[in-house]
């Protein structure tokens, strides 16, 4: 029988972080949170679609185009029935479009999107909109998508969505899209932190600008987010034109086949080559923000206990979470060998684990994809292999 010591894993995790090779000219940092906050579930729940709204979060540095595509994307039929969230109508220039006026922040656009104001916090508006959705004040909406600010950090709108109860209860994250700008975007990672963060964060990439740039120059930086986040998909974006179809339903979970399609989400295929997608430390730039994020995909034969992942988890982020920047995976649990769990985390939480009723296909392999900050494959590897052997070993 398994006891798990969460004073016991965090002492076994911080040795093997310790024991891992530190970056050159860099202060390694453990970042130490409260047990209280719960990271992975205890239990797990079905795959079975869910009643909850998705939502998407738009983000992007400024000026990387993200204001031209919204004002694209609200004009197109394909928005009927979304529920958009800007910071100003001012900077979306909506007049045009505007066919009613339900409240002083909330309007119904000619395309049948209904798109409002934040108003005292990110809480406060969604519990607004599900209460007036549910009391037929404005037209019922199945999805939202929500913009931030040219400099914000994703991760706090992500954390409230998993974490806030009143909002958890009603909504759930679809994904994030990222507006990246081909002209200025090298630039722009190597001096902001934040649009690092952005684009590393993504599930999808809108690359803007592309008529405006050369060839050889647009190249050069796709490449260099590829080596950032490889699992997500570059979408060419002129003008600020793009499918609205391609803001949404970047879940594990089909609407359109009504099935789970855990490759579409994962795309561990991304990180075949292995450490192609690694840097060299030797040759780090410490002067480049994106130099210090890692990407990278730790596949497994051997299955692996509940009891031993959850606890793994739970320490990893407690100890490491805010350099955990994202972690999508599919693991083989040995208790349950036919039925695969689906995990998914950013930075010190964790969604509630999904457990399919069956593999969605014939490979049976563990794939965690991760998106690190300063923290490489070989710690991360290090602490599972040692929290497995802590666990199987008895006590003496």
């Amino acid at each position: 029988m398994f006891v798990y010591d969460k004073l016991e894993n965090r002492r076994l995790l911080d040795r093997e972080i310790r024991r891992s090779r530190p970056f050159r000219s860099r202060k390694r940092m453990i970042c130490h949170i409260t047990f209280a906050l719960s990271r992975v579930s205890g239990r797990m729940t079905s795959d079975q679609p869910s009643s909850l709204i998705p939502v998407t979060l738009l983000t992007g540095f400024l000026g990387s185009g993200k204001t031209t595509v919204l004002n694209h994307v609200l004009k197109q039929p394909g928005m009927v029935a979304t529920a958009v969230i800007v910071n100003e109508f001012g900077e979306i220039g909506l007049d045009h479009l505007l066919v009613e006026r339900s409240s002083e922040d909330v309007v119904l656009l000619n395309s049948g999107c209904l798109c409002c104001t934040v108003r005292s916090d990110i809480v406060d508006t969604l519990t607004s909109l599900f209460v007036d959705r549910v009391k037929g004040k404005i037209p019922f909406f199945t999805r939202v998508a929500i913009e931030t600010t040219g400099l914000a950090d994703p991760a706090p709108i992500l954390h409230t969505l998993m974490t806030e109860p009143i909002v958890a209860a009603r909504y759930m994250l679809d994904g994030v899209v990222t507006t990246v700008d081909a002209v200025n975007g090298s630039g722009t990672l190597d001096r902001q932190p934040e649009a690092v963060k952005q684009a590393a964060v993504a599930d999808r990439l809108l690359l803007t600008k592309t008529d405006l740039t050369e060839a050889a120059a647009r190249q050069a930086f796709e490449a260099r987010l590829a080596l950032l986040n490889p699992s997500a998909p570059v979408i060419p974006v002129a003008q600020g034109a793009v499918d609205p179809e391609r803001l949404f339903n970047l879940g594990f979970f089909d609407p359109a086949t009504k099935s789970v399609d855990v490759q579409r989400w994962l795309r561990d295929e991304a990180f075949e080559g292995g450490h192609d997608h690694e840097h060299d430390d030797d040759h780090l730039d410490v002067n480049r923000h994106d130099d210090r994020i890692r990407a990278f995909c730790i596949t497994r034969e051997r299955p692996i206990s509940w009891g031993v992942l959850s606890g793994w988890l739970d320490g990893l982020a407690t100890m490491r979470g805010d350099d955990l920047l994202r972690m999508k995976a599919i693991v083989a649990l040995s208790d349950r060998p036919d039925q695969p769990v689906v995990l998914h985390g950013v930075q010190h939480l964790f969604h509630p684990p999904v457990l399919l009723p069956r593999w969605p296909s014939e490979d049976r392999r563990t794939r965690m994809v991760f998106i690190t900050r300063d923290l490489p494959q070989e710690t991360i590897e290090a602490t599972l292999t040692a929290f497995e052997k802590a666990v199987e070993e008895p006590p003496p």
